[in-house]
């Protein structure tokens, strides 16, 4: 089943590049809610004679759960990806981030069950975890094995803009919670209105994936008997170390990204800056959506330029916007908005990481090469680089800056790798004529 690579975009991969992309930004807001809630969550489900601060750090480690749980829960749904299908473990992974989610809405307090909340609660997020390990990766395989080759930059990046609206999503729900209702209306059962809102979205997601399509990449190598033998982690552990590092260190440059100048930064500015929260939370909200459109716009020239050039000019970019967002904005809070739009804008380049990701590996074992790359990078670097920034804070104000700086320098190292190896991570270059190996 050869693909036409030279042609444009048709109505059938658009309508799968949409379904993908909402299906990820309410996979992803269903992820998100729970930190929105902390502290709620935290009065409601642990005993109130507890001291504040360790209610806090348990909260927050329930919810750091769901990050540990990505990498296993990847892994599995990967494994039947490449061997069962992509389109099935592509629905399976919404109906586990849909039915937690709703669960999550439904959960006795600690007042009602005791220690049993908590545990149940837990429970809820590692499963999460699992859907959001799988869901990721397969999204990105699924719309790159759908499009023309000229075009897999502008799909994958596209559905990154996806998953970041997701994060908006749950940024706006937050907010519309907390000015329509009173705090004691929000304790008394208004927490539960957006697990409710994301449960019944990932329903209705989960239906809409029926109209997918299996990938003509799966179908092809399905008719020619290439499927991955055994186990295909195996294969991606022996034959492909090069192309995981190079994943785990672009993952790392998406995930720590997000996390400091979309998750950290709004605290930062209020607690080291003094900025009022309301000023802070809109100028995150317009940094989110430039970050949206910036994710579209490194897919669109990646396609055109490849990889090395996008990573090369788009990391410098980023390293001037956000290096002088942290030290303007610290001598002007006027420059607040436009700057964070900027940086917002700027940190898109990761819009053009799953490109590189997809090109990693070959066909029969691309689903378990990503997952296995992406979610233990994520698992790491997600998780430790709030504990990292914070701890760097004790000895500098500017910690934030040297860090996305050093992430900058990371992504300007990559982009010069790429340039230096022509043939950068797979056969893919001398195999193109043949769609098993090339995904295209």
């Amino acid at each position: 089943m050869q693909h036409d690579n030279h042609r444009r975009l048709n109505r059938q991969d658009y309508k799968t590049l949409s379904l993908a992309a909402l299906g990820g930004a309410l996979e992803f807001y269903d992820f998100i809610i729970f930190v929105f809630f902390a502290a709620v969550i935290g009065d409601l489900f642990f005993p109130a004679t507890m001291p504040d601060w360790l209610r806090q750090a348990q909260t927050f480690g329930i919810f750091a759960a769901g990050y540990l749980a990505r990498p296993l829960g990847g892994v599995v749904m990967a494994h039947f990806g490449d061997l069962v299908g992509r389109k099935r473990m592509f629905s399976l992974s919404i109906l586990l981030m849909a039915l937690p989610t709703l669960a999550i809405g439904m959960l006795p307090t600690y007042s009602s069950i005791g220690i049993a909340a908590p545990l149940l609660l837990l429970l809820m997020r590692v499963l999460q975890g699992a859907a959001i390990g799988g869901e990721v990766p397969g999204a990105w395989v699924f719309v790159a094995e759908h499009v023309p080759r000229q075009r897999m930059g502008f799909a994958c990046g596209t559905l990154t803009a996806g998953l970041t609206a997701g994060i908006l999503l749950g940024s706006v729900v937050a907010t519309l919670i907390n000015t329509l209702l009173p705090a004691a209306t929000i304790v008394h059962g208004g927490w539960r209105i957006p697990f409710f809102l994301g449960g019944i979205f990932g329903l209705v997601a989960l239906y809409l994936r029926r109209w997918l399509q299996e990938t003509p990449v799966f179908i092809a190598m399905k008719s020619h008997k290439t499927l991955a033998e055994g186990l295909p982690l195996k294969s991606v552990i022996a034959h492909h170390k090069k192309a995981i590092v190079v994943s785990m260190l672009m993952t790392w440059l998406l995930s720590a990204c997000i996390v400091v100048v979309i998750l950290m930064t709004p605290t930062y500015l209020q607690k080291q800056l003094a900025i009022p929260a309301t000023l802070t939370l809109q100028a995150n909200s317009l940094a989110t959506i430039a970050l949206i459109f910036g994710c579209i716009t490194a897919g669109w020239v990646v396609d055109r330029l490849g990889a090395s050039k996008t990573f090369i000019i788009g990391s410098l970019f980023f390293g001037v916007c956000s290096g002088s967002f942290y030290y303007l904005v610290a001598q002007n809070h006027e420059l607040l908005r436009v700057m964070y739009t900027l940086v917002g804008f700027s940190i898109g380049v990761v819009g053009a990481v799953p490109f590189v990701l997809v090109r990693a590996f070959p066909a029969e074992v691309r689903f378990s090469g990503i997952s296995f790359s992406y979610n233990l990078a994520y698992a790491i670097f997600g998780g430790l680089t709030p504990i990292f920034v914070t701890l760097i804070m004790r000895l500098t104000p500017m910690a934030p800056a040297y860090y996305v700086l050093a992430l900058a320098m990371i992504g300007l190292g990559l982009g010069i790798y790429l340039r230096r190896e022509v043939n950068p991570l797979s056969q893919i270059e001398t195999r193109l004529a043949d769609p098993l190996s090339s995904g295209n």
